[in-house]
């Protein structure tokens, strides 16, 4: 995909509001696989890109496969324990064009799940898949495939990957995540572009923009993005306070987290001590609220 033609399609979905992935053992869909959350598929920490790569070859058999007949066995031969033979029918059908084995490919050479770690390697699978599906209709099974992607390569572009030619590029992460926010709808990419737009990352501060699209992400249940948007809005960070709304927020934000994101329970203890006992009923109403199926916090 040319840059000017994303460019015309980021600008086109933003003009137009089109803002509106799990385990692979999952059974969402007719490929059995569906994207986990994008935070918990690339966290960054120290990793480095290999620029070696293991090219399987696929054997004589898949030669003769379908792409999508190849992504099956492969799937199949991934769940029996048979990674050499997962991962050769996963390439035969992403060189097919498969877009849902290129993204499985992505996530398991980002992640170094049964094979070498390598940034790059994914990066490259994550590209292939925007280049070649960026005009997805939003809300089909495809497009979280697509979507996620998007928010993949935004956060490589964060960062850069070391020893690579990919380098850290705010303005094209921006860019990626503000596809996959506007015309996808993807609740990683919202977090991602809210959190840019309130650090100034990428360009100017602009807090208006970060609650707007925190905002949206949080009521689609992006736990990240309830975590910074409750935080802003028991301080008063964003106008008026809100404590208790900001405390709602905070607590479920709380409860999805992993135990390593501390940084959210820290958030959310330094509130709840501050919090007066009504503010704390207030958000407790609040929260029970939210989980009788109203979400009407916007």
């Amino acid at each position: 995909m040319r840059t000017s033609r994303l460019l015309t399609l980021v600008v086109l979905s933003s003009a137009l509001g089109l803002a509106s992935a799990l385990a692979f053992e999952g059974t969402r869909g007719p490929d059995d696989i569906a994207p986990a959350s994008s935070v918990d598929m690339f966290r960054r920490g120290n990793l480095e890109a290999s620029l070696g790569s293991t090219n399987l070859q696929a054997p004589p058999a898949l030669r003769d496969l379908t792409p999508v007949q190849a992504f099956r066995t492969g799937t199949r031969a991934l769940r029996a324990g048979n990674t050499e033979r997962g991962v050769a029918s996963l390439e035969h059908a992403a060189e097919g064009g498969h877009p849902i084995a290129q993204w499985k490919l992505g996530r398991m050479y980002a992640e170094g799940d049964g094979v070498k770690q390598d940034d790059l390697r994914a990066f490259e699978y994550f590209r292939d898949i925007a280049d070649a599906n960026a005009d997805e209709a939003p809300g089909t099974l495809r497009a979280r495939f697509v979507a996620n992607a998007f928010v993949a390569l935004g956060t490589y572009y964060l960062d850069g990957i070391s020893k690579s030619p990919i380098k850290a590029d705010p303005d094209r992460a921006r860019e990626m995540f503000t596809y996959a926010a506007s015309y996808f709808g993807d609740a990683d990419a919202q977090y991602q572009l809210g959190r840019m737009y309130l650090e100034g990352h990428g360009g100017l501060k602009d807090q208006r923009q970060a609650a707007r699209w925190l905002r949206l992400a949080a009521t689609k249940g992006q736990y990240q993005a309830q975590a910074l948007l409750g935080a802003l809005l028991f301080k008063g960070e964003l106008g008026s306070r809100h404590a208790a709304r900001g405390l709602m927020w905070l607590t479920l934000a709380r409860d999805a987290a992993s135990a390593q994101e501390t940084w959210i329970a820290d958030l959310h203890a330094r509130a709840f001590e501050k919090a007066s006992y009504e503010e704390r009923a207030t958000a407790l109403a609040h929260i029970e609220r939210w989980v009788g199926g109203k979400r009407r916090y916007r």
